[in-house]
């Protein structure tokens, strides 16, 4: 299958306390690093950045630079990350059978993990990234503070990005999910509720989503420390 991938940053970093798509991480603009990782898969022809209209002319410079093999396009995000992504979805050439969304806040992502991914999409069969949890988790009703059940561990994955599928499959869960006035926090999801195969990838390496600003801080540390370990030429 001809993929396509797609960044979403168009979010507006509350948490953060300002939006994360240029915060600088050990030398680059946070984007930048995935955007390179999914510019080195060979695989890869096309990508497509959802984000917010003031930074549309920064990205494009960081896809060229960065990406420069793939044919990039810049679209404006949405008021939701699913709208964003719709928006990215409906951009994606339609010399491509599949695609996979990724979060632009997520610049730990490894091109392995990305092809097991890939590998494993078909119509009507889907796959995320994801890690088992390995915390306790306890159910709390909203307003209160008294746990109501526990949920079985063994059971539990914690769900990350990119998320692949068709590009038909992906079209058809967001339309009906926008149809049905349906929102949900991850593509994973609306995929499910259509009925397709989600599969698991587990994560091979670190792939959180920088959140707060520690976070920001030791993904700098860990890409540092992967920059050390590549060979000079």
């Amino acid at each position: 299958m001809k993929f396509c991938a797609i960044i979403v940053a168009a979010g507006r970093g509350v948490r953060f306390g300002r939006p994360k798509q240029m915060v600088e991480a050990a030398g680059r603009p946070l984007i930048a690093w995935s955007i390179a990782v999914f510019g080195a898969i060979r695989e890869l022809d096309d990508l497509v950045i959802a984000t917010e209209e003031e930074h549309i002319e920064g990205m494009q410079r960081l896809a060229a630079t960065w990406a420069a093999r793939l044919k990039a396009q810049v679209v404006r995000g949405g008021a939701t990350r699913q709208a964003s992504v719709r928006n990215a979805l409906a951009a994606v050439p339609a010399s491509c059978d599949a695609v996979f969304v990724h979060d632009g806040a997520r610049p730990l992502v490894l091109a392995e993990d990305v092809r097991a991914g890939m590998e494993l999409v078909r119509p009507g069969t889907a796959a995320l990234l994801a890690s088992p949890v390995v915390d306790t988790i306890k159910v709390v009703p909203p307003g209160t503070r008294a746990v109501a059940r526990t949920l079985e561990r063994d059971e539990l994955w914690a769900a990350q990005t990119p998320q692949f599928g068709t590009l038909a499959d992906l079209r058809r869960a967001h339309e009906s999910a926008q149809w049905e006035q349906v929102e949900a926090t991850d593509d994973a999801a609306l995929l499910e509720r259509i009925g397709v195969e989600v599969l698991v990838v587990p994560a091979s390496g670190d792939n959180f989503k920088v959140t707060l600003r520690g976070d920001r801080d030791l993904a700098e540390t860990i890409l540092r420390e992967r920059s050390s370990l590549v060979p000079k030429r």
